[in-house]
């Protein structure tokens, strides 16, 4: 199981005190580990290619990190460099406070101009789940699919709460079969991993991997 496990971990270091030396320690844990990515601060992202060039393991940088609330055309800047940079894949965090404002095409059109920056890769949609109730994790997922996004994940990991299951399984519902679902935000056990991927994950955003594998 541990191998199968680690197909799905994006390894991730976001901590504002991350040094360059702990981000190629990170690379080197999912190399040997045989993780799916490492999940970095785009400034990291050149750094991280270099180590990660002779391995499989592909690079995802986060974008409007992990507020949201920068405007779209920073948010596309800020893609369009982590790209330039090497990135494979982008994790961009919704403007939380448009949603809850009812802002519909404001989102939806925050996360097309990421979708469009990424030039065709992988754009997972952070929506800050517990920060929305039930019918604000749908609408928020719902605008994601619509602004051609290829994934909704749960949580930054800097919010109120983290991954649960009833919402990877209210996400996986609502996204249906085509679209990735990433938990993310306190997955810290092979169990919790376990649960999730059950209930609908695909991939899972952890700090804890390599004790996840391992144990």
């Amino acid at each position: 199981m541990s191998e199968n496990m680690a197909a799905y971990i994006d390894h991730t270091l976001l901590k504002p005190e991350a040094t360059r030396a702990d981000i190629i320690r990170l690379c080197r844990e999912a190399r040997d580990k045989g993780f799916y990515s490492v999940c970095i601060n785009a400034s990291y992202v050149k750094t991280a290619v270099q180590e990660l060039k002779e391995s499989p393991v592909k690079v995802c940088a986060v974008i409007g990190f992990p507020l949201g609330a920068t405007t779209s055309a920073v948010k596309a800047f800020e893609t369009e460099e982590a790209v330039k940079a090497g990135a494979a894949e982008i994790d961009m965090v919704i403007h939380v406070g448009a949603l809850l404002g009812g802002e519909r095409d404001y989102v939806k059109e925050d996360i097309a101009a990421v979708v469009q920056a990424a030039g065709g890769r992988s754009v997972k949609v952070i929506i800050e789940t517990g920060l929305l109730d039930d019918s604000q994790k749908i609408e928020a997922c719902r605008l994601a699919v619509e602004a051609g996004a290829q994934f909704v994940k749960t949580s930054t990991g800097f919010g109120p709460g983290g991954a649960t299951v009833a919402d990877i399984a209210l996400m996986r519902e609502t996204v249906g079969p085509g679209l990735g679902v990433k938990a993310s935000g306190g997955v810290r056990t092979a169990e919790a991993a376990r649960e999730m991927i059950r209930a609908g994950a695909t991939r899972i955003g952890t700090s804890s991997g390599v004790s996840i594998v391992e144990g």
